[in-house]
């Protein structure tokens, strides 16, 4: 249950300052979609990602494919498959990865709906073996940014007793009526 704490016009914009319940954190990723988090979700990511590398996620879940790159290199170019194409399935990507990241993901750029599948491409190098090492870096790269942006950081014991003194200021101010 969400209760409303407070309310204020700012300009023409009406602000409200929502309450949660303890054990429950709302996460928005997309406007509109909300994603429960508890705090053992929290926790279970946040050390998930602190073991999180790349051969996290098995190569073996990968399809990977060559074509033809574009832009400038001469001949190379036309004659040598050297871009390489990462696609991975979701349905085998999710349950490697802790639930509350599963939206970012989802809402990535490299998200292909008709397939359902991350599909991550490069063509920097000449080198088919360097190009499939930088999509897996973009791979990488994209579950520690949904991380980042999705699992908040532990809040220390200091920072606690700092804000209930803040909450207990704030709370005071607005009992005193002004006169």
């Amino acid at each position: 249950m969400i209760r409303v704490a407070s309310s204020w016009n700012h300009g023409n914009i009406l602000k409200t300052a929502c309450l949660l319940p303890q054990p429950l954190r709302l996460l928005t990723t997309q406007p509109g979609l909300l994603v429960e988090s508890s705090k053992d979700d929290q926790s279970e990511a946040r050390r998930w990602l602190a073991t999180f590398n790349q051969s996290t996620i098995p190569r073996s879940l990968c399809q990977i494919t060559f074509s033809r790159s574009s832009g400038p290199g001469g001949q190379n170019v036309n004659k040598v498959n050297s871009k390489a194409t990462v696609r991975v399935e979701m349905k085998d990507l999710l349950p490697l990865i802790p639930g509350i990241l599963h939206q970012e993901l989802i809402a990535s750029r490299y998200y292909a709906e008709r397939g359902h599948a991350l599909v991550i491409q490069a063509d920097g190098s000449r080198k088919q073996g360097d190009n499939v090492q930088e999509c897996f870096k973009k791979l990488q790269d994209l579950v520690i940014s949904a991380g980042k942006s999705t699992v908040t950081g532990e809040t220390s014991l200091e920072q606690v007793k700092k804000v209930k003194r803040l909450w207990v200021i704030d709370r005071g101010c607005h009992c005193v009526a002004i006169g």
